[in-house]
């Protein structure tokens, strides 16, 4: 009996693992037979956005042409997600405009996207956004997984089949709480189209792809975007979706709005040339050519600003600098622009500019370069020259673009032949543009912009009052007096008072001496106007001999030393008697070191040291007064002295 028992329970086993060996077996044959289903790359327009696509990393196909104006980068390198992918990748240099196959990887939110020009692209700033990505060469990395269909949020899902339902959002669980479905809102809408897509292989073509993508709005407004209707709401930051908690349904704006590029901190003024001559055709490339400007330069607050002046006969303000504070509301403005007629009166639109436009009425900074472009059709009808003067010595860069300019039949009508060099900021080249015809007036706007963005070759924002260190040596000798010494200072506040005086413009410094030298205050220690008057009037007499020689060599190495490589270095020397020593040496040495001296002289002073003190020539640098009561009305000479010889230098 035992011995059967055992001899079934041996059969049992042994079935047993009959079975497992051939399941096995058969399991292995499945799998060889078993094929890994192919990816396929799903394929995107030109249009679609990072933010409308809700996977973290995945590998798409762009067409070609996405390095079109109408699709907007914001960022480089790491791009703001509100950005169209395909133009961030051209921007990046990963694509070219043929388009291709990129790998897309979203990342955080950023507190800055700092926009550029690269590849064709030129990409906004952006203040901030809540959700990044990068983009890299379309290789898939190795036991990489990538979606074939793209999982799209949008405004709307396509209606649900008859019995099927929606399912619930599931808030993610927190410890020590049970998870409850939310109830959802589906906001009703028209079908997909372009990036409005639920999941799919290959979005359809967008209805929009031929359009120009909408730009950021202002808070509290929002551009449609195609499949969109009125009804659409922002949600939150992570479920920008059809299908949002109603808890979580935010009033926030979704589009973001550009403070503008930074690295273009510009105060922007277009003469534009609304004569009769111009036609209404040219006149309407003239406005296309200002909206692109305007679409290239990112308008706003913390970037460039943009105004427009419209001249003919007369000159007319058709918007200043504050009126629109972004790239969007400027175009719409320059399009209902209308043109004038008239002349071609360039020079009286260039004085009116001058006078009125960069003031702080209307919109002007005082930190930023002033820039002032003319545009003129063939040639003026008036005489530019000397109002473009004045306007360079007010600080204005003054380029000209000359379109269909004089053939060399022609010349005989133009009033200043050459006016356009004569006129601008330099005569290097750098601030003329001669196009050649209206159509193909559209090729000047990236060097345009390269150009009225470069600060450091803005030479005109530099002014005779806002680019000096000006230090003041003050003689503090005993046949001054205090009623004299104080009549001395408030000289030195005159002078000072003309000066625009700041931390990068005009700093003042101060020594007074005797037969030993003190300095009363240094070019770093005060950055304001009131500051520097108020120091001035904080210095006490000192009274002793008088050892002019000594006190050029002290302001040389205690103020002049200090000074800022691309300042100009300006002495303004008061003595009311000859010196005890030699001022010769000391005098020689200063312009050696390209210190520009005026030499004031009082009652007692030698007119032959002043001579040697002064900068060459003498009669420019060198001044006489009988008393000091009379030193008031040296002034406005030394200021007007000093501007004739910072304005005399070549523009080249």
């Amino acid at each position: 009996m035992g011995i059967a028992v055992l001899t079934m329970k041996a059969s049992v086993i042994e079935m047993f693992l009959v079975l497992l060996v051939t399941g096995i077996h058969s399991n292995k044959e499945m799998t060889k037979k078993m094929k890994r289903p192919k990816f396929t790359v799903p394929q995107i327009n030109c249009d679609v956005k990072a933010r409308k696509i809700i996977n973290p990393e995945f590998v798409v196909q762009c067409p070609a042409g996405c390095q079109d104006p109408r699709y907007h980068v914001y960022g480089t390198d790491v791009y703001a997600s509100y950005s169209s992918v395909c133009a961030a990748a051209v921007h990046s240099g990963v694509l070219d405009n043929s388009g291709g196959q990129i790998l897309v990887r979203k990342a955080a939110g950023q507190s800055g996207y700092k926009g550029s020009y690269s590849n064709g692209v030129q990409s906004l700033s952006l203040p901030r956004w809540r959700e990044s990505f990068v983009v890299a060469e379309g290789k898939p990395q190795k036991g990489g997984t990538y979606p074939s269909a793209l999982t799209y949020s949008s405004a709307k899902r396509p209606a649900a089949k008859a019995g099927e339902t929606t399912g619930a959002y599931q808030k993610p669980s927190v410890p020590g709480t049970t998870t409850q479905p939310v109830s959802l809102m589906q906001v009703p809408g028209t079908t997909p189209t372009g990036d409005n897509h639920t999941t799919s292989p290959e979005p359809s073509p967008s209805a929009g792809s031929a359009t120009s993508s909408p730009r950021p709005q202002p808070a509290g407004h929002r551009s449609q975007e195609p499949g969109e209707t009125d009804l659409w709401k922002p949600g939150s930051v992570l479920l920008d979706a059809g299908f949002v908690p109603k808890e979580e349904l935010s009033t926030q704006p979704l589009d973001p709005v550009s403070q503008g590029d930074p690295n273009c901190k510009v105060d922007l003024s277009f003469l534009i040339d609304g004569s009769a001559s111009i036609g209404r055709r040219r006149f309407r490339i003239q406005k296309q050519f200002l909206a692109d400007i305007a679409q290239a330069l990112d308008i706003g607050p913390a970037g460039p600003l943009m105004g427009v002046v419209q001249y003919g006969d007369n000159p007319a303000t058709q918007f200043n600098l504050k009126t629109h504070m972004n790239s969007r509301d400027l175009k719409t403005a320059i399009e209902n622009i209308a043109q004038r007629g008239g002349l071609s009166n360039v020079g009286r639109a260039i004085s009116f500019v001058t006078k009125n436009f960069f003031s702080k009425a209307g919109g002007n900074r005082g930190s930023a370069p002033n820039v002032a472009v003319v545009m003129v059709d063939g040639w003026p009808t008036d005489k530019v020259e000397e109002a473009a003067r004045l306007a360079r010595e007010s600080g204005i860069n003054i380029f000209f673009i000359t379109i269909e300019g004089a053939v060399e039949s022609e010349k005989q009508y133009v009033m200043e032949p050459n006016f356009a060099s004569k006129a601008a900021c330099r005569t290097n080249g750098f601030y003329v543009l001669g196009v050649p015809s209206w159509f193909s007036l559209h090729k000047t706007v990236q060097p345009l912009v390269k150009r009225v963005c470069d600060s450091e070759q803005l030479a005109c924002s530099k002014t005779c009052l806002n680019s000096a260190d000006v230090g003041f040596v003050i003689d503090g000798s005993s046949s001054v007096g205090t009623g004299n010494f104080r009549t001395v200072l408030q000289f030195v506040a005159n002078l000072s008072r003309e000066f625009e005086i700041s931390d990068t413009d005009t700093r003042v410094g101060a020594v007074q001496y005797t037969y030993e030298q003190r300095l009363e205050f240094g070019f770093e220690a005060y950055s304001t106007k009131p500051d520097v008057l108020n120091a001035i009037k904080r210095v006490g007499y000192w009274s002793g001999g008088t050892s002019t020689g000594a006190a050029i060599n002290y302001a040389l190495g205690q103020l002049f030393e200090r000074s800022k490589p691309n300042k100009r270095k300006l002495m303004v020397l008061i003595t009311d008697g000859r010196s005890y020593d030699d001022v010769r040496v000391p005098a020689m040495a200063a312009h050696r070191k390209g210190v520009i001296t005026y030499a004031i002289g009082v009652a007692w002073a030698a007119q032959d040291e002043l001579d040697v003190i002064a900068t060459h020539p003498a009669k420019d640098h060198a001044f006489f007064v009988d008393e000091f009561d009379s030193l008031y009305q040296l002034a406005p000479r030394v200021i007007q002295n000093i501007c004739t010889e910072f304005n005399s230098r070549p523009r080249n």
